[in-house]
């Protein structure tokens, strides 16, 4: 496949663009994550989500370790070109590291932050290294 495409992304100073993985049935937006231009490539290539992790200064693909891996259904590039939306389908229902359907599990309420979805799995039980 040409790789053109790549080019048409605005990528930040540090060679990442944001990416938002929404859920391809109901629209929600499961978690928010970087991307690398190879990132980008791999997932395109693979059909299942790769992303860039600053912490770690490495790939990861989403569900490696937790295999709550998410299928690309569409990869959309907003008008700006610098943020990437993923339409997935996210195998086990859950997104998020702590054991929730999605990151955006906190609702800012009376000035808290108060948690208001219920966790799945716990942690532990999802990584067991």
């Amino acid at each position: 496949m040409n790789e053109t495409w790549l080019n048409k992304i605005n990528w930040a100073d540090d060679g990442l663009v944001p990416a938002i993985a929404q859920d391809a049935t109901n629209g929600r937006v499961l978690m928010a994550a970087w991307m690398d231009r190879e990132a980008l490539k791999r997932t395109v290539q693979s059909g299942e989500a790769v992303y860039w992790s600053r912490s770690r200064k490495k790939l990861w693909r989403k569900g490696e370790e937790s295999g709550h891996v998410q299928h690309v259904k569409e990869v959309l590039l907003d008008c700006d070109g610098d943020v990437v939306l993923l339409l997935v389908e996210q195998e086990g229902g859950i997104a998020c590291h702590t054991g929730h359907a999605s990151c955006f599990f906190n609702r800012l309420q009376d000035g808290q932050w108060v948690e208001v979805d219920a966790v799945l799995k716990a942690p532990e039980e999802i990584y067991k290294k």
